[in-house]
Parts: structure tokens; C-alpha cells; sequence
């Protein structure tokens, strides 16, 4: 290798590992500060826990009384693998079939997905709540259907782009064999989708697990979720105990980083192939 090669080469790791480190530092101080007494996160938050600061687990035992860890947690767990499951399952379906059959209404119906994606939610805030009231649908099962609404944009739009670099000989192949069309798509298809199923459901995983105003909006304080139960750790008059605050944020953080480092792998391979052009 060249000298400038080389010297090429040290900047572009020099630039990655400072860049690791800006992303990853936040993550460690809400993990170093989860360790300190409430007193002193805010007068030495950039400091290292140490004999006059340690809390040991205290900020964890307490932020899990306060604000019903577990019961949120499930609430969360049961929303996400549902609303992600939904979406998956649906949105590869509606991607394949409108891909698959070029008519007005499959051509209309994908752009009305893809225009989905530019509205932002504010702008419908208001009208899906009173909506959501009228049907119903506040509630943890309602708003599976509603995550299920707001995901189907981003997801339809990259199975559609990953069933245009399917080759059609494939499923012909399978219906010459005798599949019907439910049939090629379980055993054919869907299989195939792997890639970008698991990149979707891991970015609508991380959306979900992680969103406070839709949950915040339809069901409130009575199914609360992880989001909305850190936020019960703020006091009257803004008092907030930090100290349990950042022990949630470090149990709430660490399944959907579990989550992701386990399925990392596929998103990059999912994402470029959900880029296709047809």
C-alpha cells in the first residue's frame, strides 16, 4: 500500500472512531449518571461515579417503584411485537400484490403509501384522536392498527422495492407446479423477502418501542407504556429525580439495543435492496 494510502486510511478510522464516539458518549453518560446520587448528576453529570457519588442499584429499585417498570414494560413488549408483526405481515402482502399487478388502482394506491410518508403527524394529530375515540380504538389493541397505519408507508414502499428484483420466472415456476397465489407468496415470496422483513421490522421495532406522543395521545396513563412511565418520575413544580430517570432510560434502552445488534446485519442488505428501482 502507498504512502497516501496509508495516510488515507488512518483519517477515514480516525474519522469513524470519533464518530463512534459522539453517538456513543450520550449513551454513557445516561449509563454512568444511572449510578449517582440524584444530588450530584446535575452538579458533576460528566464525571465518573465514584466513593462519595456511587448509588450502587438504589436509582434502579427506585425508578422501577415509581413508576411500575414492569407493567410498562409489558405494555410496550405487547404493542411493538404486535404493531411490528402487523406490519410486516401486511405490508409485504399489499407490497407484492401491487408490484405485481400494474393497474391504476395498484398505481394509485402505491403512491398514496408513499405520500403517507411526507404528512407529518401533527398535522393529523388531532383528527386520529377523536377518530380513534369514536371507533374505539384507544385502547393498547387499537393502536396496534394505528401504528399499523403510520408504518405501512415506509415498509410498503421497500418490499415493493425488493419484490421488483424478484424475477417473476420464479413464481411462475410455482404456479406451474400447482401453487395458488396464497401459496406462492407463503413458500416463495415471503421467504425471500427475509432481508428486508427483518430491516423493516427492526426500524418500526425501534420507532414503537421507543414513541411517546401516539401512545401518550390514545391511551394515556391507563396502559402505560415505558415512554409515559419515565415521564412520571417528573415532580410538581419541575422537580425531577434524575437519578431514577436515567436508571429507566438504561432499562428501556437495552432490549431494543439487544435487538438491534442481534439483527444488525440484515439492515444494510435490506435497505439497498428495498432501493431497487423497477
Amino acid at each position: 500500500m502507498s504512502k497516501r494510502g496509508i495516510i488515507s486510511k488512518f483519517f477515514s478510522y480516525l474519522f469513524l472512531i470519533i464518530a463512534a464516539v459522539v453517538f456513543l458518549s450520550p449513551i454513557f453518560i445516561v449509563l454512568m449518571n444511572s449510578f449517582k446520587s440524584k444530588f450530584h448528576i446535575s452538579d458533576s453529570p460528566f464525571t465518573l461515579p465514584d466513593e462519595k457519588t456511587f448509588e450502587g442499584f438504589r436509582n434502579y429499585t427506585q425508578g422501577v417503584a415509581k413508576t411500575g417498570f414492569f407493567s410498562a414494560f409489558g405494555w410496550s413488549l405487547f404493542i411493538t411485537v404486535f404493531s411490528v408483526a402487523a406490519i410486516v405481515f401486511f405490508t409485504s402482502m399489499t407490497a407484492w400484490y401491487i408490484t405485481r399487478r400494474k393497474t391504476k388502482f395498484t398505481q394509485i394506491l402505491y403512491y398514496a403509501f408513499v405520500f403517507s410518508m411526507i404528512v407529518p403527524f401533527q398535522m393529523v394529530m388531532f383528527t386520529l384522536t377523536k377518530t380513534a375515540n369514536i371507533l374505539s380504538l384507544d385502547n393498547p389493541v387499537g393502536l396496534i392498527i394505528i401504528y399499523l397505519g403510520f408504518g405501512a408507508g415506509l415498509s410498503v414502499f421497500m418490499f415493493s422495492g425488493f419484490v421488483k428484483s424478484i424475477p417473476i420466472e420464479i413464481e411462475e415456476a410455482a404456479m406451474i407446479d400447482g401453487c395458488n397465489p396464497v401459496q406462492t407468496y407463503f413458500r416463495i415470496v415471503f421467504p425471500i423477502l427475509k432481508p428486508t422483513a427483518i430491516t423493516v421490522a427492526i426500524l418500526n421495532a425501534m420507532w414503537v418501542w421507543n414513541d411517546y406522543l401516539l401512545p401518550y395521545l390514545l391511551i394515556g396513563s391507563e396502559y402505560k407504556t415505558i415512554p409515559i412511565a419515565v415521564q412520571y418520575l417528573k415532580g410538581g413544580y419541575g422537580s425531577v429525580d434524575m437519578g431514577a430517570m436515567m436508571a429507566m432510560l438504561v432499562l428501556a434502552i437495552v432490549p431494543i439495543v439487544i435487538f438491534y445488534l442481534t439483527s444488525q446485519k440484515y439492515i444494510i442488505k435490506g435497505v439497498a435492496a428495498g432501493a431497487v428501482k423497477g
